[in-house]
């Protein structure tokens, strides 16, 4: 993927934010930061909004979400329309997820995985590119599917 990539993490995640911006910025990425910016306790939730909403309006071609686990600000970017986010803790998953579900949001737990492996993990989704397959872009039309029945029903 070739534009801006939005990050956000909590203060669990914030170490690791670090190192991978240092990685982009030593591969000529640019990237949009929306924090946080320290180590301290603060609510990630409204990291995946900041985040998400870049996203959604085109200000980043796609985001990159760190928290303790990777799981509860994965779930938070989920509950934005339009947003596939997937958490990866490999590289296999990190492929897989840009070919068969064209995610645009990558999350990764800072507890979980160690500096070098988070860069080949959003090395390898950034340069992966969708598929394209009938049978991924039909399962990615029923999930924007129960996003419009979920939102109809609000």
């Amino acid at each position: 993927m070739i534009g801006k990539i939005a990050l956000g993490c909590d203060g669990a995640g914030f170490e690791l934010m670090t190192k991978i911006k240092a990685h982009l910025d030593n591969c000529g990425r640019e990237y949009i930061d929306f924090g946080t910016d320290s180590d301290a306790g603060c609510d990630y939730p409204m990291f995946a909004a900041r985040v998400t909403a870049a996203v959604r309006d085109g200000r980043a071609v796609c985001g990159i979400l760190i928290c303790g686990t990777g799981i509860g600000i994965s779930i938070a970017a989920n509950k934005a329309m339009g947003i596939r986010c997937a958490l990866c803790h490999d590289t296999f998953s990190a492929r897989g997820t840009r070919e068969h579900n064209d995610a645009n949001v990558l999350a990764m737990g800072a507890r979980v995985v160690g500096a070098g492996l988070a860069s080949d993990i959003v090395d390898i989704f950034l340069a992966t590119p969708f598929s394209g397959e009938q049978r991924h872009i039909r399962r990615i039309e029923m999930i924007t599917g129960m996003e419009t029945e979920a939102q109809n029903h609000d």
